[in-house]
């Protein structure tokens, strides 16, 4: 059965296992089966140390169209100078030579480790495999093939009406640690049988990821590998020329990123729960998000969560020291889960003498902390998770 990535009409996919982790799933492949290249659109990490496939991608986008995508886990091919862009350039030569495609349409991307060589035999050895078993049904395994300390495959797929009929959006992504909103956090693939121009499915790419994968945080740490990749191919025949269709497909786009981001939170490492941070009230959107992104960063807010400490003093220092205008006395605090809402601060104050049922909302599978600021109508929404101690031993230990 197609899924994910293979939901669209025209897209073939494999995941498989090469060598380059012990067991799991390590080397994936998307590719396109259309007959011209896929119109193409991306981002990437913001990170001042970019790997070797981050700054080959950067090389193919320029020329707007690719037709595939191989990418590994288990490697970052980070920190590995020009031998690290020259096996990249290999990653891309050996795939277009496997798949018959020019080289220069296939885009690559890595995940692992930083700072150690590719093992080059392994990877194109495992390129030829992932070649050979490409397929609608293989979504699923290049799902699993791309994830590192994530421990299961997050696919999502949407059905988008436009004038000129039905498109399917289809994606895939990983990540687990090391994400911060500064581009997209994590590795993910997007395929889609629109046939749209680059600059638009540009547009599309860029309002569509910041809400959604720029708006998630598990660690405050941001990869040197970041990319969402954006492929497509035409495939349905239908066109999204009119500003009525790009407005939907960027709405469509946005529900399948939205729905992966908070896939990745509540798949983060060591997390117990998803907590979703909304604040609204500010003089701005950007003041907003900047105080939903500290409270989503705080150890202190996140170990609170770990535990249902329901100390709200920690939610308050927080928004203080964000770094945007506020005035204490009109700030307004509640946690809600699972049906219920307590109320924690009204006008600055303390007001919540249900601590039992504020620990039982922080404790929550999905637990929201809706914040007011009082001043504006600037809001934004950051999705984070709590703080645990399988954080920690997950990445005291992480080499692979």
């Amino acid at each position: 059965m197609s899924c994910g990535v293979t939901a669209p009409k025209g897209f073939v996919a494999a995941g498989v296992h090469c060598g380059l982790k012990k067991r799991r799933l390590d080397l994936s492949i998307i590719a396109s089966t259309a007959d011209e290249p896929s119109t193409l659109a991306a981002v990437f990490t913001r990170n001042q140390v970019q790997a070797a496939p981050v700054l080959y991608c950067r090389e193919v986008v320029a020329g707007g169209r690719a037709r595939a995508i191989v990418a590994n886990s288990g490697n970052a091919n980070a920190c590995t100078g020009e031998p690290g862009l020259a096996d990249a350039r290999a990653m891309a030569e050996r795939a277009g030579a496997a798949l018959d495609m020019d080289p220069g349409h296939v885009l690559v991307a890595s995940t692992g480790v930083i700072g150690v060589p590719m093992p080059m035999p392994t990877v194109l050895a495992g390129i030829d495999q992932a070649a050979t078993e490409l397929g609608p049904r293989g979504g699923v395994s290049a799902a699993e093939g791309i994830l590192t300390t994530d421990t299961r495959p997050k696919i999502k797929v949407e059905k988008v009406g436009l004038g000129g009929g039905e498109v399917t959006i289809g994606g895939i992504a990983k990540g687990a640690g090391m994400m911060a909103p500064d581009m997209a956090t994590t590795l993910a693939f997007v395929t889609t049988d629109v046939k749209a121009s680059p600059e638009a499915l540009d547009r599309a790419l860029r309002t569509a990821v910041e809400p959604t994968f720029n708006s998630v945080t598990v660690d405050g740490d941001t990869s040197t590998n970041d990319c969402v990749l954006l492929l497509a191919n035409g495939a349905a025949g239908v066109e999204a020329d009119s500003a009525d269709d790009l407005e939907r497909l960027t709405a469509g786009l946005q529900r399948v990123l939205g729905r992966l981001a908070v896939a990745l939170i509540a798949d983060a490492e060591g997390a117990n729960r998803v907590i979703e941070v909304r604040v609204k009230g500010a003089r701005t959107d950007a003041a907003a998000r900047q105080v939903a992104n500290t409270i989503a960063n705080s150890p202190l807010v996140k170990t609170a969560y770990r535990s249902g400490q329901p100390n709200w003093g920690r939610f308050m220092g927080a928004i203080g020291r964000a770094g945007v205008d506020i005035v204490e006395q009109r700030i307004g605090i509640a946690v809600l889960a699972e049906g219920e809402r307590v109320e924690v601060v009204r006008d600055g104050l303390g007001v919540s003498d249900n601590l039992e049922g504020l620990a039982r909302t922080m404790l929550a599978d999905h637990t929201v902390l809706e914040v007011d600021l009082g001043l504006g109508t600037g809001r934004w929404t950051v999705w984070t998770c709590d703080l645990s101690e399988g954080y920690i031993e997950i990445n005291a230990s992480y080499i692979s």
